[in-house]
């Protein structure tokens, strides 16, 4: 089992301040909604997008993109450039990302073991994920859901990158280490959708 490539504290200061100004100006384009599931259960994350795609779920129509947010209805607004530049550097990817999911956490939110596979058409493009305000307790897992798993922090300032093998990997987040200093973790996942 592989807990992929961890940068821990990637991020300073100045950089952590300039992603919570960026991250102010994308929920003042695109507010942050919870999405629902296939199965009908709301998600305890909250949750928006910049990027010319927009990864979202309901109950009509799954987990899928859209090019517009479904409350406002406009165009998502665009990915810092600070992401753009840790995506260049990190990455290697020789393509921009499409898609930046911005993740709220409050006290309670979690998300449960998964797989990013809503990108069949950039499978082998590696995913950044980006993390500010909260620790929170990440569980990394294998190719498969039944594969054991383990626990880590990841903290204000922590770059994650899925790549290779390790792309395809069951993950989760079991809690935000919330607290009254740090009431909020925001997380950044930046991805390639369509074929480069």
């Amino acid at each position: 089992m592989s807990l992929a490539r961890l940068l821990r504290a990637r991020l300073s200061e100045s950089q952590i301040c300039e992603l919570r100004e960026a991250f102010a100006r994308i929920v003042d384009v695109a507010p942050t909604f919870r999405p629902v599931t296939p199965g009908g259960s709301p998600m305890s994350v909250a949750i928006t997008n910049a990027g010319s795609l927009g990864w979202t779920s309901t109950q009509r129509d799954g987990y899928h993109y859209t090019t517009t947010h479904p409350t406002t209805g406009l165009p998502w607004p665009p990915i810092p450039e600070l992401l753009r530049e840790l995506w260049r550097e990190h990455t290697c990817a020789t393509i921009e990302p499409e898609c930046c999911l911005v993740n709220l956490y409050r006290a309670g939110s979690k998300l449960g073991l998964h797989v990013d596979r809503d990108e069949p058409a950039a499978a082998d493009v590696p995913i950044l994920s980006v993390s500010i305000g909260a620790p929170a307790v990440l569980r990394v897992g294998g190719r498969s859901r039944k594969s054991p798993t383990e626990t880590m922090i990841v903290r204000s300032g922590d770059v994650l990158v899925f790549a290779g093998d390790d792309r395809h990997v069951y993950h989760g987040i079991d809690r935000a280490l919330v607290s009254p200093s740090e009431p909020v973790r925001i997380n950044f996942t930046l991805r390639r959708v369509s074929k480069p």
